[in-house]
């Protein structure tokens, strides 16, 4: 199936570059996108298309939206941009410069709004110590899940992305006894195994996939992050809709029973946004439902 080989790629890489721009020229867009088509997509390039660009184009990606506005008691902001570029590999500094390089061609017609640089941190865990990602499915059932599939051209083969810019308070975490970190986070933190006896808030709780009716399952593909903002986990899921991320997002907030997800005591979102990444022919991307 041709999706962009980098979003099932493993081992995740040390280093993750996100690119978020604004549409500023409407007129340059189609030339802009036909300049991208030139670019490698797979292990080192991720294409993620926001609504207001599809919007400004006067098409439709059957199944693309914006970030929700949930009215919920705690804050999931959506901050939806136009174009995300996830550029990854094993050295920071070409990240930054392969970043210059596509930022100048997508001038025209794009402006970067904001960026954020990411790290692998002890293999796969986040900054609070606890692996992250445990119970991602693998192989053919992470095709099914982040994929999808059929013969539609141009949108087979193409998969739908969440993004949020989580903020810790680490400081705060680590002064919490070792058993209510663990509580909070639903697994010991000495061998990452879950707790039977958590609190209904403890995140494994609140995401636990097979629970919800259909089963939520995604990939996640998420990675360290810090700068002058913080610190904390710059969380990416992928999945054949948005619906299970949706879902997950309104649990974790609370709208579905009234409890709120044990991570928001010590974390928050600072971004949010819904991104399509195409399918891919031959190693670049196939933008037919937007230029044909």
């Amino acid at each position: 199936m041709p999706f962009q080989q980098g979003l099932l790629a493993t081992p995740v890489p040390a280093h993750a570059r996100h690119l978020f721009f604004s549409l500023h020229c409407t007129e340059a867009l189609p030339a802009v996108l036909d300049a991208l088509l030139s670019q490698a997509v797979g292990q080192q390039l991720i294409v993620g298309v926001g609504a207001p660009l599809v919007k400004a184009l006067g098409r439709q990606v059957p199944g693309l939206r914006a970030f929700p506005q949930l009215d919920a008691a705690v804050e999931n902001p959506s901050t939806q941009h136009a174009l995300w570029l996830w550029l990854r590999g094993e050295e920071r500094g070409e990240l930054l410069l392969r970043g210059q390089a596509l930022e100048q061609l997508l001038a025209p017609a794009l402006s970067l709004v904001d960026s954020v640089d990411g790290f692998l941190h002890r293999g796969g865990h986040d900054l609070t110590g606890y692996e992250d990602g445990t119970e991602n499915p693998v192989d053919d059932d992470a095709v099914e899940a982040a994929i999808v599939a059929g013969e539609q051209p141009g949108l087979s083969g193409s998969s739908f992305a969440a993004f949020q810019l989580w903020k810790h308070d680490l400081q705060y975490f680590k002064s919490l006894p070792q058993g209510e970190q663990d509580n909070i986070i639903g697994r010991r933190l000495s061998d990452n195994e879950e707790l039977e006896d958590a609190p209904e808030s403890a995140h494994v709780k609140r995401t636990a996939q097979e629970s919800f009716d259909p089963e939520a399952f995604m990939v996640r593909r998420s990675v360290a992050w810090a700068d002058q903002r913080g610190a904390g986990l710059a969380f990416v899921a992928l999945g054949h809709s948005f619906d299970a991320f949706e879902v997950q997002l309104r649990r974790m907030s609370g709208l579905e029973d009234g409890v709120i997800d044990g991570l928001y005591r010590f974390s928050r979102p600072l971004t949010g946004g819904f991104y399509w990444c195409p399918p891919q022919t031959e190693g670049f991307l196939d933008l037919s439902l937007l230029l044909g």
